[in-house]
C-alpha cells in the first residue's frame, strides 16, 4: 500500500484508484464460506480468527500515528463483527456474496486512512453505489455511467478517489461480484464510463510477455499491443489480464497500460486501438481444455447439422473455443466441462462421440499473422515432434491456434519461442 501511494501521487492528475483485497484475503473468505455452508462452524471460526490476526498484524505496519491506528483497528473490528455474525445465521448465497465483499471494503477504507495520515487529499467512492450487473450478470454500463457521474458530482472534490474492485450490486439490489477479471474489470469499466485518458493496471510483472515466463527462460515484455491482439492473448491464457477486462476499453477506445508495481519506471505494455507491425507478438497457452469429436456418416451434406450441434452447447451455456470439420466428423473444444455428461448424451444421437481431456490450446498471436506467408510452416517445423490434435487457422486474422495434449505444453512453448522469436 505504501508503494501504491507513491505511484498514485507522483503527478497532479486526478485519479480513481481501484483496489483489491489484501493478499490472501479472498481465498480465506471463500474457505470460510465453504465451512459455513457445510455447517463446519469450528473450522470457520478458526479461519476467521487467523484472518483477523493477519489484519491486526498488518495495521501497525500500515499507519504510524495512534489516531490512525485506532481508526484502522475500528475498521477491522467493524467488518470482522459482521463476519463473525455469520456463525449464528442460516448461511445462504446472499450472505456468501456479502462475505466475499469484505476484503475490498476493508482494504479501501484502510488505504484511505493511510492517505489521510500522509496528507493526501483522497475520498472514498463506494462501488456498491454505482457498479452494477444486470439479470444476465453482465455490467450495466448505462447504470454505471449515470450513477458514477452523479456520485462524482455530489462528492467532495479530491485528487485521489478510492473505490473497491470486484464487488457490485446485482439486478436484485443485492451485494454481488463481477466474477471475471475482478479489480481489473472494475477499472476498465470505470475508465470507459468516465472516458479516462488511460487505465493503468498495476501487477507484479512488467507488462504482457511474448511467452509464459514461468515456463520459458527467454521472454521479454511487449511494448505495444492492439486491443484485438491483447484480447486473443488474454482469452487464450495470458494470466496478467482477464479477457473480459478488454471489452469496455475496446468499445470506448480507452488505452490501457500494464505496469509493474515494484518497477514503476519500467515501460510495461501499452494496449490501444493502433495496429502497427504485421508480425508474431506473443504465444499463450490455455489449459483445462476438453476436445469432443462427433463422427457420423449421416453428416455428409446434412443441412442444419452444425446448427443442431451448437444448439446443444447453447442449451447448457457452454462456449466453444475451437472447431474443425470434415464431411464425416466435427471436432470442437470447450474449457468448461460442468455439463459434459449431459452434452455427450445429447450428441450421441448424431453418431459416435469421443472425448479427450487434459488438452491445451497454444495460441500464436499478432496483427494479421494469418495472412503472413510461411508462418504455418514455421509453426509446424517447431512442433514437428509434438502430436497436434487440431489446428485453427483463418478464423481470426490475429491468431493461429493448435490443440495439443497438456503433457506437451512446456516443450511446445519452448520450441515455438525458438522457432518464432529465435530465443
Amino acid at each position: 500500500m505504501h508503494q501504491v501511494a507513491s505511484i498514485i501521487t507522483n503527478d497532479d492528475s486526478k485519479k480513481i484508484v481501484v483496489l483489491s483485497a489484501l493478499s490472501g484475503t479472498t481465498n480465506s473468505l471463500v474457505q470460510i464460506g465453504e465451512f459455513l455452508s457445510r455447517k463446519m462452524l469450528k473450522e470457520a471460526e478458526s479461519t476467521i480468527d487467523d484472518l483477523y490476526k493477519h489484519y491486526l498484524d498488518f495495521c501497525p505496519s500500515l499507519v504510524e500515528k495512534k489516531e490512525y491506528r485506532n481508526k484502522v483497528r475500528s475498521i477491522i473490528d467493524e467488518h470482522f463483527t459482521f463476519i463473525r455474525s455469520l456463525l449464528n445465521r442460516s448461511f445462504s448465497g446472499v450472505y456468501n456474496r456479502e462475505l466475499l465483499a469484505q476484503g475490498e471494503l476493508m482494504s479501501t477504507k484502510m488505504f484511505h486512512q493511510y492517505l489521510q495520515e500522509i496528507g493526501v487529499n483522497s475520498t472514498l467512492l463506494p462501488a456498491l453505489e454505482f457498479m452494477a450487473i444486470n439479470q444476465n450478470d453482465e455490467p450495466d454500463m448505462d447504470y454505471i455511467k449515470s450513477h458514477l457521474k452523479d456520485l462524482l458530482d455530489n462528492t467532495e472534490e479530491a485528487d485521489i478517489y478510492i473505490t473497491q474492485g470486484y464487488i457490485c450490486q446485482n439486478a436484485l439490489n443485492e451485494i454481488d461480484n463481477l466474477k471475471r477479471g475482478g479489480s481489473d474489470y472494475t477499472a476498465t469499466l470505470i475508465g470507459a464510463a468516465i472516458d479516462a485518458e488511460v487505465v493503468q493496471i498495476w501487477t507484479d510483472i512488467d507488462g504482457m510477455h511474448n511467452n509464459d515466463p514461468r515456463i520459458v527462460d527467454k521472454t521479454y515484455p511487449i511494448a505495444e499491443l492492439s486491443f484485438n491482439e491483447a484480447s486473443e492473448l488474454a482469452y487464450f491464457g495470458a494470466k496478467i489480464l482477464h479477457p473480459s477486462s478488454i471489452l469496455p476499453v475496446l468499445q470506448y477506445n480507452v488505452p490501457v497500460q500494464l505496469k509493474n508495481t515494484m518497477e514503476p519506471d519500467a515501460h510495461g505494455t501499452l494496449i490501444s486501438s493502433e495496429e502497427k507491425t504485421k508480425q508474431v507478438k506473443a504465444i499463450a497457452a490455455k489449459d483445462g481444455i476438453t476436445a469432443i469429436k462427433i463422427k457420423s456418416t449421416r453428416m455428409l451434406l446434412a443441412y442444419g447439422f452444425l446448427t443442431k450441434v451448437f444448439e446443444i452447447f447453447e442449451k447448457y451455456r457452454t462456449p466453444i473455443d475451437m472447431i474443425t470439420t470434415s464431411e464425416v466428423a466435427v471436432s470442437l473444444t470447450i474449457d468448461n466441462d460442468e455439463y459434459l455428461k449431459e452434452i455427450v448424451e445429447e450428441l450421441k444421437i448424431f453418431g459416435q462421440v469421443t472425448i479427450d481431456k487434459k488438452q491445451t490450446i497454444v495460441c500464436i498471436v499478432g496483427n494479421q499473422i494469418a495472412e503472413k506467408k510461411g508462418l504455418v510452416r514455421k509453426i509446424f517445423d517447431a512442433l514437428e515432434h509434438i502430436p497436434i490434435r487440431m489446428i485453427s487457422y483463418g478464423g481470426s486474422k490475429y491468431n493461429v491456434s493448435v490443440l495439443i495434449d497438456t503433457n506437451y505444453k512446456k516443450e511446445a512453448l519452448q520450441v515455438l519461442n525458438k522457432g518464432l522469436f529465435d530465443l
